[in-house]
């Protein structure tokens, strides 16, 4: 798409001084990225989607086939960032309880104790999620979006930062429950880490011959400095012009007869929050029409359904995300004078 302009941002010394955190949060998700580049070799694109949505709380699908790497990814950044790892394998009988923990009776006490489930932890990783039953992809979705688990009435809160990884496989569909529409929204982005060109999986092939790199790994930050840095990234600024410009993209989505159902405004925050983080990574303080586009597909298009004659046409919803930022017209702003 050919650009009228970008908005240009005053360097004020408030803007500066908020510059400092962002300074650190950039070094520290280059850190993270270059590691964890060691493990998943050649995808730094798909790592940085990935920690721009563990910047910003928020979950993430992986959509791929078997053996790319989404478990060691997983794994991968719990290590990286010291924090307790879960892996779930969601199989048609897995239950609720088996995901949020239960009670358990202790008969020295004679009392009942809650036994947590694997979602207690800092990375949790929810593979093939769609090969479980509705309630147990439910008692997840919830912890996912209120960041507690509930059992027998009683609230138990999920460690800081929580981050779920959720995989499913988009070729085999016998024996699987497809998440719906509204489940799909809960997730901040969906993305798929693909197959390495020739040269990377040469170098994998060489890197992991005597071992593998992932037993390597140290913890470059901690959960509480983590914190730290999401507290950062929300303090990055939207200007009014790029904020209606984010808002004429969801409208967009919701006015194109192309598509059946448009982004919500969970979409519209995510979105947002995208584009803060990918602003931060790139070392500002201040979001552009850039930081806004680049996360647009993968944060608008699992939440949106094209209409059943354009879908049969081979439209794909990522086809038509890029089809609106491609339509929709960037603001312009004159240059700031300092």
């Amino acid at each position: 798409m050919t650009k009228a302009g970008i908005v240009t941002e005053l360097l004020n010394p408030e803007n500066q001084a908020a510059g400092a955190g962002i300074a650190e949060v950039q070094a520290a998700a280059g850190r993270i990225i270059d590691q964890l580049e060691r493990v998943i070799v050649g995808k730094r694109a798909i790592l940085t989607r990935v920690v721009t949505a563990l910047l910003c709380e928020g979950h993430v699908l992986l959509e791929d086939v078997p053996g790319v790497g989404k478990t060691m990814l997983a794994r991968s950044l719990a290590a990286t960032i010291g924090g307790a790892f879960q892996r779930i394998q969601f199989t048609p009988d897995l239950l609720p309880s088996d995901v949020t923990g239960s009670l358990v009776f202790d008969p020295r006490t004679a009392e009942f104790s809650y036994r947590p489930g694997p979602v207690m932890a800092n990375v949790v990783l929810a593979d093939e999620i769609n090969r479980a039953g509705p309630r147990t992809q439910a008692a997840l979705l919830e912890a996912m979006e209120e960041r507690h688990v509930t059992v027998e009435r009683e609230r138990k809160p999920l460690p800081r930062p929580f981050f779920v990884i959720a995989t499913q496989n988009p070729v085999e569909m016998d024996g699987t429950f497809p998440l719906p529409e509204a489940q799909l929204d809960r997730f901040f982005l969906r993305t798929s880490i693909g197959y390495p060109s020739e040269a990377d999986e040469i170098a994998m092939l060489r890197r992991f011959r005597t071992g593998t790199p992932l037993d390597a790994l140290t913890a470059l930050t901690a959960p509480e400095e983590l914190t730290r840095l999401i507290a950062a990234v929300r303090g990055v600024r939207i200007g009014d012009a790029v904020e209606r410009y984010l808002l004429a993209l969801i409208r967009a989505t919701r006015d194109d007869e192309r598509i059946a159902m448009g982004a919500s405004p969970r979409g519209s925050l995510a979105l947002a929050r995208a584009a803060q983080a990918s602003a931060a990574l790139a070392g500002r303080d201040y979001v552009l029409p850039d930081d806004v586009q680049a996360m647009a597909g993968p944060v608008l298009a699992h939440r949106i359904m094209p209409a059943a004659q354009f879908g049969l046409r081979g439209l794909s919803s990522d086809d038509l995300i890029a089809a609106i930022v491609e339509a929709v017209p960037v603001p312009v702003e004159a240059a700031a004078q300092l």
